[in-house]
């Protein structure tokens, strides 16, 4: 298959393991990279062997890039979007698709206009992880989904990140910062959700910053902290979720379960690509661990600009799309809308369950 050439914006700290991958990637080439800061993006390209370090606007003007992989901050994940696209390219973008919901309308409309793809992270629900999930809930291991339950408790960014105020400001929170992994991995299993309520709070109005280099700088929260919804999924399943940057987590909680009618699945780390995956079934006393029937179990981000690039060349829907993310950005603002209005969302988009990945991979090939 002839190469994806792929452009990326955005050298920070989270670059490093797209330039790596996407590297180890047969179908994908990295011909350049670009970053506000050109000096970063300069050293970016030395260390990972890129032809090209340039401006933002440089490396959008180059006819030689099929894609782009949009690592910017999340204000201005659109305004990158709508220019890559605007520029005749795909774009491969960082969760969440955007901030609000209008951007990524916008986004969408520009690439049906375009005849172009979108992506976006997360894409560890293309892992051997998650992958193994399905295919043990498609083969009936747990017979009919009736419910499930996700969890992400913690105590908040400002203990470790050395710049933690961006996730309390409006467009973070726990619903957006790690919302898209969990909800993903959910409509992954189940399809896509009918409606959602939810309840969402401000714990406290104020953060004191407990790690360097900003150590005993207080931020002013902006957004909600601790987000707890209710999902109603086309097939009939609910689903629980808790978001939540205000306690420390329980011991014994699952990320993930899904519970059927014949069993139940205790789904991995939503933010990983590996196991473990463990199963009850009705008949059983204990869970026990399942073996991962796919690959792609290590840190495999950039997985998803791969589906992308045979998507491209093959003519078909990528799994991690554009639609898929749009759905999970309206249900994350239908938590708190749902909250502020005392009533349920009723969801206005739809999107494809994402099509199973195949068995037997060979390491990085897909179709």
């Amino acid at each position: 298959m002839e190469k994806v050439r792929v452009g990326i914006v955005g050298c920070g700290k989270i670059s490093g393991i797209y330039f790596k991958n996407c590297s180890q990637f047969s179908a994908l080439e990295v011909t350049a990279c670009a970053d506000l800061n050109v000096a970063r993006a300069q050293a970016s390209a030395e260390e990972y062997g890129i032809a090209k370090a340039c401006s933002v606007s440089e490396l959008l003007a180059d006819p030689d890039i099929d894609l782009i992989i949009n690592l910017t901050i999340p204000a201005a994940h659109a305004e990158v979007c709508i220019q890559a696209l605007e520029a005749g390219k795909h774009v491969y973008v960082e969760k969440p698709l955007a901030v609000t919901r209008e951007e990524g309308q916008r986004i969408l409309a520009v690439a049906r206009q375009k005849g172009l793809l979108v992506g976006s992270a997360p894409d560890t629900f293309l892992g051997g992880g998650i992958q193994t999930c399905i295919k043990l809930i498609e083969d009936g291991w747990i017979g009919t989904p009736i419910a499930a339950s996700a969890f992400m408790i913690g105590r908040g960014h400002e203990h470790w990140h050395p710049d933690p105020e961006f996730y309390y400001a409006l467009g973070g929170g726990p619903m957006f910062d790690m919302g898209p992994y969990y909800l993903t991995a959910l409509v992954a299993m189940l399809g896509p959700i009918a409606r959602v309520t939810g309840s969402a709070r401000i714990s406290y109005p104020e953060r004191t910053i407990m790690s360097e280099p900003k150590f005993g700088q207080t931020i002013k929260v902006e957004t909600a902290t601790h987000v707890a919804g209710v999902l109603d999924f086309h097939s009939g399943a609910i689903g629980t979720i808790i978001t939540s940057f205000d306690a420390f987590g329980g011991s014994q909680l699952p990320r993930i379960e899904i519970y059927g009618s014949q069993g139940t699945l205790s789904v991995p780390d939503p933010n990983t690509f590996g196991g473990p995956v463990l199963l009850r079934r009705s008949d059983a006393k204990e869970f026990s661990e399942i073996p991962l029937t796919h690959g792609y179990a290590v840190n495999s981000r950039g997985l998803g600009v791969l589906d992308m690039a045979y998507a491209i060349r093959n003519g078909r829907l990528n799994r991690a799309n554009g639609q898929l993310a749009y759905h999970i950005l309206e249900a994350m603002h239908g938590f708190h809308d749902a909250s502020e209005q005392g009533k349920h969302y009723l969801m206005q988009s739809t999107c494809e369950k994402p099509k199973a990945m195949p068995t037997g991979l060979v390491k990085g090939m897909l179709d």
